[in-house]
């Protein structure tokens, strides 16, 4: 019996323990999923101290650094285009040739007008010559003459001429007036009585005609009719001509003319027989002052003032053939450096206005990268920069920033705003092509010691321009706003706001981008 106790009281111990321990199961298995519910989901990081070199990237495109659209200052005809989209042309070369036979011409003609202004200056420079004296002695001589005869007044001979030419104008209005008088009775009754026979024939057909198309109208008399009513207007016309009387204009305008010449040969004998004229006699003076004017210039020599004068217009065609010369450069556009040629507008035979010839340095290439505003402040001329291309991702050429663009460019539907770096392209064995994209990467700090955690933990508020990470406390989280300091590709440092060992929940908010602004620490 006892025995039989002890084993009924093992079997109640032992189910009580089975209970126990899958009450305990129970309970551990709830407090898990308890813990599992609370603890938030996603990544965790934790914040250590480590070295930190801060390496900016951007991307870009390959650039030429010398570019030109090259233009025709004037509108003109294309003579010659002789390069091609495609060729390489050195500078100097000739790219477009418009027509330019007119400029080359006022070129010639400007280049003799020098020539010219400089051999009068020459000769002025010169003292006279006995032929040079002896023409001036001459001219002064014939201007005295002809003083003397104004003075004389008119000659027998003279009133004689202009009488005789009265005379003759006079005999031309008399025939001219015959002629007019003639044309004025050249048309008789007779034409008159005729030209009316003839309108009232036309007339009388015209009727007959009518009356047969109103009976018949067909196509034969349809144009019956037309061509008598022909008839009719034009049996008219020749009695209005003859009624309206001769065409004489010409004959009135002989008559005219010659009653103006009679009037101008009594007008110079009236002059004539008056004598010379205080006008005449001034003209007559004066030509003699100035004979004898040039030979004193010539036996004194040339004055200062006049050297001076043909000194002035050797210069002023001096300025017109530099200006005729550089109207006629205008008209050929030449490379002002060596490259390649991307496009061309014009064709032999067009008239060309505006950009003819597009040309590209192929010999001097840059990358141009497009940064954004928060990182501008941690690039600066002079930095040393590694370039990649994605034609050659494993190919590192050497590089440095060059020109840091002082105006932003903003992407359109965007709040993006960036600014142009440029990269000078160091030497290469690769062929590099305009265009191409370029990935450029330039170290902007060192860190030694100094608290880090991954960029993918921080979350940036661009708007209010704040970063924020979420703590991981207990079996919760909490948003803390941090200060950032200098950053690479993966990890950024803590200046405040955490401390080594802090747990960090990365969610799917707006993480901290690799290319972000450096805080000043």
């Amino acid at each position: 019996m006892r025995k039989g106790n002890k084993n009924k009281r093992l079997v109640w111990i032992g189910g009580a323990l089975l209970v126990v321990a899958i009450i305990a199961v129970f309970v551990a298995t709830r407090d898990s999923s308890q813990a599992q519910t609370t603890t938030p989901a996603g990544e965790v990081v934790t914040a250590f101290i480590g070295d930190l070199s801060a390496e900016a990237t951007a991307s870009g495109t390959v650039e030429a650094r010398r570019q030109a659209s090259l233009a025709v200052q004037t509108p003109g005809l294309v003579t010659a285009v002789p390069i091609h989209v495609g060729d390489t042309v050195q500078a100097g070369d000739l790219l477009v040739q418009l027509d330019n036979s007119e400029l080359a011409l006022s070129v010639a003609t400007a280049a003799q007008s020098l020539r010219l202004q400089e051999a009068n200056l020459d000769n002025l420079r010169q003292p006279a010559n006995e032929a040079d004296i002896a023409a001036a002695e001459a001219a002064v001589a014939s201007a005295q003459a002809n003083l003397d005869d104004v003075l004389a007044g008119p000659t027998e001979t003279e009133i004689a001429i202009s009488e005789a030419s009265i005379r003759a104008s006079q005999a031309s209005l008399y025939s001219s007036s015959a002629e007019l008088a003639r044309a004025q009775s050249s048309i008789a009754d007779s034409q008159v009585a005729a030209a009316q026979a003839a309108l009232l024939a036309a007339q009388t057909t015209l009727d007959h005609a009518r009356e047969v198309n109103e009976e018949g109208p067909n196509a034969e008399n349809h144009q019956a009719l037309l061509e008598a009513e022909q008839a009719v207007a034009d049996a008219q016309a020749q009695l209005d001509d003859l009624l309206a009387g001769p065409d004489v204009n010409a004959e009135r305008s002989s008559v005219a003319a010659a009653s103006a010449r009679v009037d101008g040969s009594e007008a110079d004998l009236n002059l004539l027989l008056v004598g010379p004229s205080e006008t005449d006699i001034t003209s007559a003076q004066l030509q003699l002052a100035q004979a004898e004017a040039s030979l004193a210039s010539l036996l004194t020599g040339t004055s200062q003032a006049d050297i001076a004068a043909a000194e002035a217009e050797v210069e002023q065609a001096r300025l017109s053939l530099a200006d005729a010369e550089d109207a006629l450069a205008k008209t050929t556009v030449t490379a002002p450096f060596a490259g390649v040629v991307t496009a061309v507008y014009v064709s032999e035979g067009e008239l060309a206005s505006g950009v003819v010839v597009e040309l590209v340095d192929t010999q001097n290439l840059e990358i141009v990268l497009q940064v954004d505003e928060v990182d501008i402040g941690n690039v600066a001329i002079g930095q040393p920069a590694i370039i990649t291309l994605e034609t050659w991702p494993d190919d590192e050429i050497d590089s440095s920033v060059v020109a840091i663009a002082p105006g932003a460019q903003t992407a359109a539907g965007t709040a993006l705003v960036t600014y142009d770096v440029h990269l000078q392209l160091g030497t290469t064995d690769l062929p590099v092509r305009i265009g191409m994209t370029a990935n450029a990467s330039l170290i902007t700090a060192e860190k030694e010691g100094v608290l880090l955690v991954p960029n993918r933990a921080i979350n940036v508020d661009r708007s209010a321009g704040t970063y924020s990470v979420n703590r991981i406390v207990g079996e919760e989280t909490e948003v803390v706003e941090i200060a950032i300091g200098l950053r690479d590709g993966q990890y950024t440092q803590i200046l405040d706001g955490l401390n080594a060992g802090d747990e960090l929940l990365v969610t799917n908010g707006v993480p901290v981008e690799s290319f972000a602004p450096n805080a000043d620490e």
